[in-house]
């Protein structure tokens, strides 16, 4: 994958008519991780991954999914329990439940970390239906939520959120990325 993902991030970066270090500057990233990780020599975390698809105008969603098949991905798509790549990150495990290009990005998050991170923040509206644990999504002017198993919060896209595990236990969300992304 961390080639593929490589080959999609520079496809981009030169259809933008960027260079490393322009993308370096736009994602606050150093210009030799950048270069290391388009040649598929180093893995990003979940939070560089985002500052990448921010500076490249997509979602790390988009940007795993574009990595994960080519753009002619079959009209049906099946992953069974314990298929597909596995991130690991600072705030704990993501597992893209799609690949190719799609319309939506449907990601299983397990979230192990009880501190906020950076925000995140896209154009593309989200979806987090919460499986097991509690979740507290901070929505920043939206405001607060603590989501319980069963919940369901939805965002447009340009709302600025971040998350973490509440009560020091393990929560798991499927959150799902829909509208237009035209780089994956």
């Amino acid at each position: 994958m961390g080639i593929r993902l490589g080959a999609v991030i520079r496809k981009l970066r030169r259809e933008q008519g960027l260079t490393l270090v322009q993308l370096a500057d736009l994602s606050k990233l150093s210009n030799p991780f950048l270069s290391q990780l388009e040649r598929g020599l180093t893995r990003a975390s979940m939070e560089s991954l985002h500052r990448i698809a921010r500076a490249l105008g997509s979602t790390a969603p988009g940007l795993l999914a574009a990595a994960g098949e080519d753009s002619t991905a079959p009209r049906v798509s099946l992953r069974r329990s314990g298929e597909g790549q596995v991130h690991r990150h600072a705030l704990g495990v993501t597992r893209p439940l799609v690949s190719g290009t799609r319309g939506m990005y449907p990601v299983e998050f397990t979230v192990t970390s009880g501190r906020y991170e950076e925000y995140f923040e896209h154009e593309t509206a989200e979806m987090i239906y919460l499986l097991s644990g509690q979740l507290e999504v901070d929505l920043d002017a939206e405001g607060t939520h603590l989501l319980g198993v069963g919940d369901v919060l939805y965002f447009s896209g340009g709302v600025r959120h971040r998350w973490r595990a509440c009560a020091g236990r393990t929560a798991r969300a499927l959150v799902v990325q829909a509208g237009h992304n035209p780089h994956a």
